[in-house]
Parts: C-alpha cells; sequence; structure tokens
C-alpha cells in the first residue's frame, strides 16, 4: 500500500508514481525495477519503500489513480437530469479532452492489466467497470426517453469507449486539428452512432 508522511511525503509519492508511468510505457512493467524508479525520481531505493512495499503496489496506484481521478471529474459534471443530448455530448468532449494528454496512463491501462496479481486485476476491474456503467447509463437513459437509437446499451457504451479513448494513439498538440475541432468531430460521430441529428450548433462550430 501506499504511505505519505505530510506534504514532502505526498510529493514525493506522487513524483514516483510519475516516473513509474514514464517508465512502464517506455520499458514495460517487468523491465522496470524500484531501482530504476528511485534513480528517476532521484531516491535512494530504500526512501522509495517508504511509500510503495513493491513495484505491484506502485502499478496498482498507477491505474486505480488513473481510474478515480476520470470518474470524480466525470461526476463533478455529470447532470442526471439532463436532456439525453446534452449529457452524451458532454460526456464525450469530457472523456475525449481527459485522455487527449494521458497517452502513457492509457498505454499502461490496457498493456499492463496483464501484470496485476488477480486481487489486484480484481481491484481495477471493478473501478473500470464503475465508468464503464456510468456510460451505459447515459446510453441507456436516452433509449428509455425515446432519444437514443440503439441495439444494446452495453454493447454501445463500449463501443463508444473504446472509440473515444482511441484519441491518445494519434493525437498531438502540434498536429493538423486543434483539440477543439477533434472534440466537434467526435461528439458528431457519437450522435450519429446512437441515431441523433448532428445539431446546426455542432456543424457551426466545426466550421467556424
Amino acid at each position: 500500500m501506499a504511505r505519505t508522511a505530510g506534504s514532502t511525503g505526498e510529493k514525493t509519492s506522487l513524483a514516483i508514481q510519475r516516473a513509474a508511468v514514464r517508465l512502464f510505457a517506455e520499458r514495460g512493467y517487468a523491465a522496470v525495477s524500484m531501482r530504476a524508479i528511485a534513480e528517476d525520481v532521484g531516491i535512494q531505493v530504500g526512501a522509495l519503500y517508504n511509500h510503495f512495499s513493491t513495484k505491484q503496489d506502485v502499478l496498482v496506484q498507477v491505474l486505480l489513480v488513473h481510474m478515480r481521478d476520470l470518474i470524480e471529474k466525470w461526476e463533478t459534471i455529470y447532470d442526471a437530469n439532463g436532456q439525453p443530448q446534452d449529457v452524451l455530448e458532454k460526456l464525450v468532449r469530457f472523456h475525449v479532452r481527459y485522455h487527449m494528454d494521458r497517452h502513457n496512463e492509457v498505454f499502461i491501462s490496457f498493456m499492463e492489466l496483464r501484470s496485476l496479481e488477480p486481487e489486484n486485476f480484481s481491484k481495477v476491474e471493478a473501478i473500470r467497470q464503475r465508468y464503464e456503467h456510468q456510460v451505459r447509463d447515459v446510453l441507456e437513459r436516452g433509449r428509455v426517453l425515446g432519444a437514443f437509437a440503439l441495439e444494446d446499451a452495453h454493447v454501445s457504451a463500449m463501443a463508444l469507449i473504446a472509440m473515444m479513448t482511441g484519441v491518445t494513439n494519434w493525437y498531438k498538440p502540434d498536429g493538423r486539428l486543434s483539440g477543439d475541432e477533434i472534440e466537434e468531430i467526435y461528439v458528431a460521430k457519437a450522435f450519429r452512432s446512437v441515431g441523433l441529428p448532428v445539431t446546426h450548433d455542432v456543424q457551426e462550430r466545426r466550421a467556424g
């Protein structure tokens, strides 16, 4: 388990997690040692063990923090009583924007699930499913209210998440399209996937 002691301890713990994210993404979990993480942070190995008992603890913390942050941020803007199309648009914009600058975290969250011990895998999988269910609920509510046309809310949610998260594979801040333009394209694709017309507002923003 991660341990912190005051502000200095918390800063060191965060530095360890940031270093681990970078190293795991670059080299793979199996090829990274606790010593390599400590050296990257600029601390002694013994000091690292004051925060994380094992490399497995570091990986679990990285994956859980990524998903908890995603869920917490979404829940702060989610309007359970909003119009279905408005909620869907907000979800798409949030998810795409959140993931644009988190390539390493997303890469690890998919590639290193296999490196988790069974108990830790269950913990991470549970929180991943919690977010998946939130996306599914947005789509199911739209279907029940007659706003969305879709065959299966769960399958549609998994497809939508895969499409949106895929932005991490190719997005570059200095690329041909701005973040705002990419958001608009994803909103249009999400709308079409549930049988909604691309609204005049979305078209205007894309044209502008």
